[in-house]
């Protein structure tokens, strides 16, 4: 059965990476992972975000892509050294940051795809999430990270566990099973799971094939595909058949499939 997060649709879900900052939100010094960058992801019509988190010095798991604010504003203090109230400060005038509980609430129409960065975030990410499982996804690179999360959520009393997605080790079980064409252990690194998040290529390996495709959808597993930026590799994407684009450019995502919904 497909887990509510993935609500069923026409055409490709529009996943917006980090929200959306167009090139004038831009010039006005918004900044992606931001209440305003989620915001103009909701006016164009996506309904699912994806950000990520990280924990500050009070303990707030906020949601911001690096370890430290050198990338969005120049400044190489860590997050996790200042305090969720001083982060808000240095973000007042750049779009807002927000915690994850706090976006859940303030944007009760949107889906939260959550990749947990750091160990310290997966508590608290998972607490955030349990009140709304159905629309978070929770994701990591680290299995550590992403198990701990969905773990805290069920420990937070989530009725059911919120949508998932493996990071790079259960993606490597995959891939080594399919060029071993075994289908057991195909679908022991498929299960519990309920979305694929995956870069078309990493290094000179394809991780996308038309294998893992089939794979995936013989699982009931969506294939979603980041970071898609060229609106005609979009539509090669979903012409082969990948289920979701992670995408910086959700306005031309939602040009380019105008009847999705």
């Amino acid at each position: 059965m497909q887990h509510p997060f993935l609500h069923p649709q026409k055409g490709p879900r529009v996943l917006a990476h980090q929200g959306f900052v167009s090139t004038q939100a831009a010039a006005e010094g918004i900044v992606e992972n931001t209440a305003a960058a989620f915001d103009a992801a909701i006016k164009l019509g996506v309904t699912t975000i994806e950000s990520d988190c990280h924990v500050s010095k009070d303990g707030h798991v906020v949601l911001i892509h690096d370890a430290d604010l050198k990338q969005v504003l120049g400044d190489p203090t860590r997050v996790d050294a200042v305090t969720k109230a001083e982060l808000e400060a240095r973000f007042a005038d750049r779009g807002g940051i927000v915690t994850l509980a706090e976006a859940l609430e303030r944007f009760p129409e949107a889906r939260f795809n959550i990749d947990v960065k750091v160990f310290d975030a997966a508590e608290g990410a998972g607490r955030a999430a349990a009140p709304h499982p159905d629309r978070v996804l929770l994701t990591s690179f680290s299995q550590k990270n992403r198990l701990a999360s969905l773990e805290a959520a069920r420990r937070a009393g989530a009725r059911m566990r919120p949508a998932t997605s493996p990071g790079s080790q259960i993606i490597l079980q995959l891939l080594g099973a399919l060029a071993l064409r075994s289908r057991t252990l195909t679908g022991r690194a498929l299960r519990g799971l309920d979305a694929l998040q995956i870069p078309e290529r990493q290094g000179p390996f394809r991780v996308l094939t038309p294998r893992l495709l089939r794979a995936a959808h013989d699982h009931g597993v969506e294939v979603h595909v980041w970071t898609v930026n060229d609106e005609h590799r979009m539509r090669e994407l979903v012409a082969l058949g990948v289920d979701g684009l992670v995408t910086d450019r959700s306005d031309l995502a939602i040009k380019a499939f105008p009847g999705r919904g």
